[in-house]
């Protein structure tokens, strides 16, 4: 069974159970300000079938982050393949619950994805892309040792592109 562990957090895999715990996030209209939408029930469930998917194919996705006290959901973050300039890349992606929010829990989860990535899977390079609006998202990138890189065009607006390398 895949998990891994920070300070404060276990990482698992996605299960269908989860939908509820997601929503939390997914109906969010704050939490979700720099994606396209606000997702219902069957689209959480949807996004649990895709990472699933990437899982059985990649080996990563993005994981629910829970509370390694009492298990409280806290958010998802995970490795997460992504096609760039028809590269195929791979994107340290988080997405906290809002009361979660300014505690570290996003960098200690994007740590550990980082930390993952290089020395479990063997990658030499990250990425995420982040909104430029997303003045948080990019501190975590920075918090994690990535540089920004480009602007690109991807999901109909322009997006920050960060990297970090082994």
């Amino acid at each position: 069974m895949f998990q891994l562990e920070t300070n404060r957090m276990i990482l698992r895999k996605m299960k269908l159970s989860d939908v509820e715990k997601l929503s939390r996030i997914f109906t969010d209209p704050i939490a979700m300000q720099f994606y396209p939408s606000t997702k219902n029930e069957e689209e959480t469930v949807a996004w649990i079938k895709w990472n699933q998917g990437n899982y059985e194919k990649y080996g990563i996705g993005f994981w629910i982050a829970e509370n390694k006290q009492d298990g409280e959901f806290i958010g998802q973050c995970g490795l997460v393949p992504q096609e760039i300039n028809l590269q195929q890349e791979i994107e340290i992606g988080y997405l906290i619950v809002r009361k979660y929010w300014g505690q570290g829990l996003a960098t200690e989860c994007a740590i550990a994805c980082r930390e993952y990535g290089f020395h479990k899977l063997g990658h030499d390079r990250l990425i995420s892309l982040i909104d430029k609006r997303n003045v948080a998202s990019r501190r975590v990138a920075e918090n994690v040792g990535m540089t920004w890189k480009k602007e690109i065009s991807k999901w109909n607006k322009t997006i920050q592109l960060y990297s970090i390398t082994k």
